[in-house]
């Protein structure tokens, strides 16, 4: 009979995953791998383990071994000096970026580095950026061994091309800060002062007193009209450039219009319109503000060069040179390690390939290539080491120059903001009306002109309308990025809301990158062979290998003996007296009459075969709800890179009306948003990858779907975390909520402004009038873009939160 061993599942301490072996323990606690146990052992020797007091099993899997000699490429001095910010004779300044970072034990394991590499001076942690400021001593440490000690306890650094050839940023618009902090000072200051004019009739002020408060107003208001407010001259002069009058324009005419007012007052002895004035750039400013500072941490511009290793090592008289990309030339030999990245086109000189493209082309299925092929940049070596002979430098790869097409060189405007065309109508009804009271005034009392002019243009400014658009953007681009919805700027909400036709990637956007959908086909399984099988598969990382360890069992009971794991061919090795080969047919002895559906993997027993397992990707949980739902009201297609084997699934699921298009190059997506485009089409593209970079970029919206924001994504007008994409036609009723809101705030604003007109036409509006009405106005509406705003919010968490997911989906 054979003998099973006891099993009882326990998690791993470090990382908290199930444990497939029993015997990887230390000190009394288990762990996965050796990897988990080898963390848990340098933290322990460092008097570092309350670490795992902070939080519950917070460690990130270690089953992933990092390659020896990975991190040698950062003794070169030229890439050194690229990444470096700051070094002078002892002390160096980098930032590492660390995906890996998730909670409070990696903030504080983080800043205690120091403990275990002593020339680390000091580490400061971005919780959101995800980067740690390192500051170290280079006579003691190198920049390598600080990369190393990173990565032995969890937090490799992401390094990429892009740090070399990367533009600094502007991490923040500081300018706009310091305006609306003056702005905000020199506003409650001159509302302040001008209290005793609001109220000159209680005689509780003398006329030497409001002189002085009306000149220190003047002088106070100076800066806000020539540093404040340059924010917004900038904006109109650039509209009236291009022939545009956007709503900037009627706001700089009431600023300078309320200004030379002022003056005027002040020169003849009144207080003017410095509160107004001021008020008016004060909250334009926050709203910009709201704006601007929405997602900082998040990058919608990431280009190839994000996805490129720094550097690869190339093979010269026998040895492993590291090499940065820029330096590869023709006829280099490279080594590709497993799982590394292939960083320019080339021929294989040695060892077999099986490469994933699914980044670059949308084809799921890995990719086996032998000597003297051709393999492209971009794809991922998935088994073993390669080594292939360069026939093009990194810059003149296929990949790149999909990537340096001109349609990533044209601007990113594509659409002009209904709140400007709105504002344009706007401008000329005030201009109308001041035209009008001009006309009526000089015909029966010229001396009111000026006054009843200049007070109708204050008044009618069209600040609550842009007070409205920034705020209810602001709120609801916060309300989407709740849901895990990041949108490039206020733009993207209103090109969201006027979407007639989405079109969806397939693999990686409706179907899962992690999650697969086994199927076995064969003599049945008795529930001892599956757990042998799941053993089995237990020993190896191949994702296929894990996806058939989750078919047959989550327990691995057998202890495996005289394991052996062939490159490209398979896995083989004893569970008791019971021989196990998995692979490939030619591995197992099997005779493939018939293709089947995606990656295959044949089982024998004792030599003897006994069946085969099918793995594809699956549909993503919620993704069949939610096409029911759109279906109906938008127009749909899916373009994908995959052949036609899931034409007839995908039917099913995307309804008969889609248009379904495969083995779809990434210059065939971009032509067919085109031509959409020139039908009329407003067209939302959802896509993943690099082959889906050209039509993100030219539809009217694209949006990037990534398992974790933090991932790698092309550029886009949004990014989606994939577990989310269940909710996007509530995401777009949102969106389209959006206009409803700010018109409606648009409407109460003008009854404020009728109220004004009223006095201003007469000529009779007061100082204490237009202090009451300007920010009334203005408070009113952030109120009420708020409390609406909410509102819909809540109504998008309640059906979110009732959403039910499908789990068998065709």
């Amino acid at each position: 009979m054979a003998q099973i061993h006891t099993n009882t599942q326990t998690t791993c301490y470090h990382c908290g995953e199930d444990c497939q072996e029993t015997n990887i323990t230390l000190a009394g606690k288990p762990f996965c791998c050796e990897g988990c146990k080898l963390v848990y052992e340098i933290l322990n020797q460092n008097n570092l383990c309350e670490y795992y007091d902070l939080n519950n099993k917070p460690g990130i899997n270690q089953r992933m071994q990092v390659r020896k000699d990975k991190f040698a490429f950062l003794e070169d001095d030229g890439i050194q000096q690229h990444l470096v910010q700051y070094k002078d004779e002892s002390q160096t300044h980098v930032s590492f970026y660390l995906p890996q970072i998730h909670c409070s034990s990696c903030l504080w394991l983080l800043e205690n580095l120091h403990k275990l590499n002593e020339g680390v001076l000091r580490v400061t942690v971005n919780f959101s950026r995800k980067t740690a400021h390192i500051i170290y001593l280079h006579k003691i440490t190198t920049l390598r061994s600080i990369a190393e000690t990173l990565t032995g306890i969890g937090y490799e650094p992401y390094i990429s091309l892009n740090d070399i050839q990367k533009e600094q940023k502007p991490r923040v618009n500081r300018q706009l800060i310091y305006q609306l902090g003056v702005a905000g000072f020199c506003f409650g200051n001159i509302m302040l002062l001008s209290f005793p004019e609001y109220f000159s009739g209680s005689a509780h002020n003398t006329s030497a007193m409001n002189t002085m408060f009306q000149y220190m107003n003047l002088v106070l208001a100076l800066p806000v009209f020539f540093y404040s407010a340059q924010a917004f001259y900038k904006s109109a002069w650039g509209g009236l450039k291009h022939g545009f009058l956007n709503i900037d324009v009627p706001i700089v005419l009431a600023i300078f219009v309320t200004f030379i007012r002022s003056l005027a007052e002040v020169a003849a002895g009144h207080s003017g319109y410095f509160d107004s004035m001021t008020g008016i750039v004060f909250f334009m400013l926050i709203g910009r503000v709201l704006q601007e500072k929405t997602y900082q941490g998040l990058s919608f511009d990431r280009d190839y060069t994000s996805y490129f290793p720094i550097a690869v090592h190339v093979i010269k008289d026998g040895k492993e040179v590291p090499t940065s990309l820029p330096e590869i030339k023709v006829n280099d030999t490279l080594l590709i390690h497993h799982q590394e990245l292939i960083p320019a086109d080339g021929i294989i000189s040695r060892g077999k390939a099986l490469i994933d493209y699914s980044f670059v082309t949308g084809e799921s299925a890995p990719v086996q290539k032998t000597v003297g092929e051709i393999v492209y940049a971009g794809g991922r070596q998935l088994e073993g080491n390669i080594e292939i002979l360069t026939i093009k430098e990194v810059a003149q790869s296929y990949l790149t120059s999909l990537w340096n097409r001109d349609t990533f060189k044209e601007p990113d405007e594509k659409h002009v903001s209904f709140v400007h065309l709105l504002s344009r109508y706007f401008t000329w009804v005030v201009l109308l009306i001041a035209v009008s009271t001009s006309a009526y005034w000089a015909a029966t009392d010229p001396a009111k002109i000026w006054p009843a002019v200049t007070a109708i243009l204050i008044i009618a400014c069209p600040c609550a309308l842009l007070l409205a658009s920034s705020f209810t953007n602001g709120h609801i681009l916060r309300i989407l990025s709740r849901h895990k919805l990041y949108l490039r700027n206020a733009q993207a909400i209103e090109n969201l809301a006027n979407t007639t036709h989405i079109v969806f990637d397939k693999t990686g956007t409706l179907t899962s990158k992690s999650g697969a959908e086994v199927r076995y086909f064969g003599t049945q399984l008795t529930p001892l062979q599956e757990m042998m099988i799941s053993s089995m598969a237990a020993q190896s990382t191949h994702p296929l290998s894990k996806a058939i360890r989750n078919y047959c069992s989550t327990t691995s009971a057998y202890t495996i003996r005289d394991f052996q794991e062939f490159t490209g061919r398979g896995i083989c090795g004893w569970a008791n007296d019971t021989f196990i080969r998995m692979g490939s047919a030619e591995f197992t002895g099997i005779h493939n009459k018939e293709e089947q559906d995606g990656s295959v993997v044949f089982v024998a027993i004792n030599e003897k075969p006994v069946g085969l397992f099918t793995i594809r990707n699956s549909y993503r949980p919620g993704i069949r709800n939610m096409l029911e739902k759109i279906r109906n009201y938008f127009d749909l297609s899916v373009l994908s890179g995959d052949n036609t084997r899931e034409a007839a699934s995908l039917r099913l699921l995307m309804g008969a009306s889609a248009t379904l298009k495969f083995e779809q190059q990434p210059a065939d997506k971009l032509e067919y948003i085109i031509g959409l485009q020139k039908k009329g089409a407003k067209v939302l593209m959802i896509g993943d990858g690099l082959n889906d970079a050209g039509a993100l970029k030219q539809s009217d919206t694209g949006i990037s779907v990534a398992e974790s924001t933090n991932n790698f994504t092309p550029a886009s007008d949004g990014i989606i975390e994939a577990q989310q994409l269940h909710l996007l036609p509530h995401f777009i009723q949102l969106c389209r909520a959006n206009r409803k809101i700010v018109i409606f705030s648009f409407i109460i604003s003008l009854l404020y402004n009728i109220t004004g007109l009223y006095f201003a036409v007469q000529g009779i509006l007061s100082p204490l009038v237009a202090a009451i009405l300007m920010p009334a106005s203005s408070i009113s509406i952030i109120i009420l873009t708020f409390s609406m705003s909410e509102l819909y919010g809540r109504r998008l968490a309640a059906k979110a939160f009732s959403g039910i997911t499908d789990k068998n989906h065709v």
